[in-house]
C-alpha cells in the first residue's frame, strides 16, 4: 500500500448515496413546493384542517361549559376583538379602493346548541362564516379572494367531552405567513422526515451489506499474502464467498501455479546450466594445470572465478526447495564459530585476521547448513573486498543477532541499491549478499548493511526467537 492513506469502499460509496440522496431531496422539495404552491384549494384545506386542530386541543370543560384557554399559545395567531366601528376613515377608505377587506385572522367557536363560544369578529362573522344551522356539515371551505396571499375561510366539527363543536376559521391576505408554515411542515413532514429515515438506513444497509460482502476479500487477501509460491497449497473457497469474490480466488489460485511452475523451471534451468558448465571448467582447470605458464596461472584464476559463481547459482536455486521441517533447533553461536574456525586457515593464508566474539550458547530454530553458507559468504566478501591486511570480526549476541564485519575500505552507502549486494562501483559484490539476504529473508531475519568509505563494512541479521 501507497503512503497515500486509500479510502474504504464503504465511505465511497455511502457518500455517493448520501450526495444522490440530496439531489433527490432538492428535487422532491421543489415538486413539492410547485404542487402546494400552485393549488390555492389544497393549501386551503390544510390550513382550515391544521388550524382548527390546534384550536379545538385547547377547548375544555370548565364548571359544566364548554370554554377556550384563553392562555392558549394559539390564540397568538390571531387578533383581538375587532370592532369595524373603531377603525379610522383612512381605513375604510383604503377599503374601499382596494376593494377588499384589510389583512386580517378571524375565530369562532360554536356549540351544537349555537352558543357562541369564542369569536373574536363581529360583523364578519356573518361575512366569512356560515350562518347557524342545526345541521352544520363537519368540514367546509371556500375562497375568499383568489391568488396570493391566501385569503380562505372554513370550519370542522369536533367532539369535544361529548358535544360537538363547530370552529370556523377565516384568514385574509394570510398577515400571520400562514403559507409559509403550511409549507415548511409539509416539506418536514411529508418529505424530509421519511427521506431522511429512510437515507439513514439505506447508508446503514449498504455499509453493512458491502462490509459482510468484502470480508471474504479480506480473508482471501490475507490467506494470499501468507501464501508462498513454493508451497502447493491453494486458496481455499468458502460456499459464502459471493460469485465475483470467488473468480477473485480462482485467479489467484491460477496466479500463483503459474508462478510455481516459473520458478521450477528456473530452478531446474540453473541447476542444470550449473551442473553442465562445472564438468568442462574442472577439466579445463586440470589441462591448465599441466603448462608451467604465468597467462595459465590466470586462466586458473578466472576459472576459479567461475566456478565460485556457479556454486553460488546453484546455491541461489536451492534455496526455492527448502522444506519446513529443514528448520531445526540449532546453537547459532556455536554454529557460527565452527565456520569461523573451518575458514581461519583461509583468512591467514590472504593475509587477513578472523576473530569470533560471542558469550554463550544462543538457540534458534535455524537451517544448518543455509546460516553457515551466510558466514561463510560474508567473510569471503571481505577477503574479496577489503584485501590483504583487513581484520574480521563475526559476533553472535545473546538476543540473537549474527554480525560480520571488517576495517577495510568500505563504501557510500547509497552505491547499494535495490536488493542488498548491488553495488556499483565493485560490480562483483552481487551473488554473495544476494544469498544472504534470500536466507535471512527464509528464517525471517532483519538484515542491514552499515559502511562508509574508510570505515570498513558490517553486516547485521537479527533473528527471532520463536
Amino acid at each position: 500500500m501507497s503512503g497515500r492513506r486509500r479510502k474504504r469502499l464503504a465511505g465511497l460509496v455511502a457518500r455517493r448515496i448520501l450526495v444522490f440522496a440530496l439531489l433527490a431531496m432538492l428535487l422532491q422539495v421543489a415538486m413539492v413546493f410547485a404542487r402546494y404552491w400552485f393549488d390555492d384549494e389544497e393549501l386551503g384545506h390544510i390550513l382550515v384542517e391544521r388550524e382548527t386542530e390546534a384550536i379545538s386541543a385547547s377547548v375544555h370543560r370548565v364548571a359544566g361549559l364548554l370554554t377556550l384557554d384563553p392562555d392558549a399559545p394559539v390564540l397568538d395567531r390571531y387578533m383581538g376583538d375587532v370592532d369595524v366601528d373603531d377603525m379610522d376613515a383612512g381605513d375604510h377608505a383604503d377599503d374601499e379602493v382596494g376593494n377588499h377587506p384589510p389583512p386580517a385572522t378571524f375565530v369562532r367557536i360554536r356549540g351544537a346548541d349555537g352558543r357562541v363560544i369564542y369569536s373574536n369578529c363581529g360583523e364578519e362573522c356573518e361575512e366569512h362564516f356560515l350562518p347557524p344551522p342545526g345541521n352544520a356539515p363537519d368540514f367546509w371551505q371556500r375562497a375568499i379572494e383568489p391568488g396570493k396571499p391566501l385569503s380562505v375561510a372554513g370550519g370542522r366539527a369536533f367532539v369535544i367531552d361529548g358535544e360537538r363543536v363547530l370552529i370556523d376559521v377565516a384568514v385574509l391576505h394570510d398577515p400571520g405567513n400562514f403559507l409559509g408554515s403550511i409549507l415548511t411542515h409539509e416539506m418536514i413532514d411529508h418529505m424530509l422526515v421519511p427521506m431522511g429515515l429512510m437515507l439513514v438506513l439505506t447508508i446503514g444497509a449498504t455499509i453493512l451489506s458491502i462490509g459482510a460482502a468484502l470480508r471474504p476479500v479480506s480473508a482471501a487477501a490475507q490467506a494470499a499474502d501468507a501464501l508462498d509460491p513454493r508451497s502447493p497449497t491453494s486458496l481455499s473457497i468458502d460456499e459464502a464467498m459471493p460469485l465475483e469474490v470467488a473468480g477473485l480466488v480462482e485467479a489467484i489460485n491460477r496466479l500463483f501455479a503459474r508462478t510455481a511452475e516459473i520458478m521450477a523451471a528456473q530452478k531446474v534451468f540453473s541447476a542444470a546450466v550449473a551442473h553442465e558448465i562445472r564438468t568442462p571448467l574442472a577439466v579445463l582447470r586440470l589441462e591448465l594445470d599441466r603448462i608451467a605458464d604465468p597467462r595459465a596461472r590466470r586462466a586458473e584464476a578466472d576459472i576459479e572465478r567461475l566456478l565460485h559463481i556457479l556454486e553460488q547459482l546453484t546455491a541461489l536455486a536451492r534455496l526455492d526447495v527448502v522444506d519446513d521441517d529443514a528448520f531445526v533447533e540449532t546453537d547459532l553461536a556455536g554454529l557460527a564459530a565452527d565456520v569461523v574456525a573451518d575458514m581461519a586457515p583461509l583468512v591467514l593464508d590472504r593475509g587477513a585476521t578472523i576473530a569470533y566474539e560471542g558469550d554463550g550458547p544462543v538457540p534458534r530454530r535455524l537451517v544448518p547448513s543455509l546460516i553457515q553458507n551466510v558466514v561463510r559468504n560474508l567473510i569471503e566478501n571481505s577477503l574479496k573486498h577489503a584485501g590483504r591486511g583487513v581484520d574480521i570480526v563475526v559476533a553472535v549476541g545473546l538476543d540473537g543477532s549474527l554480525t560480520v564485519s571488517d576495517n577495510g575500505s568500505g563504501f557510500v552507502p547509497c552505491e547499494v541499491q535495490g536488493e542488498f549486494g548491488r553495488v556499483k562501483r565493485s560490480g562483483s559484490l552481487g551473488l554473495g549478499l544476494t544469498i544472504v539476504e534470500r536466507i535471512a529473508e527464509l528464517h525471517g531475519a532483519a538484515l542491514s548493511v552499515r559502511s562508509a568509505p574508510g570505515e570498513g563494512c558490517s553486516v547485521h541479521l537479527a533473528f527471532v526467537h520463536e
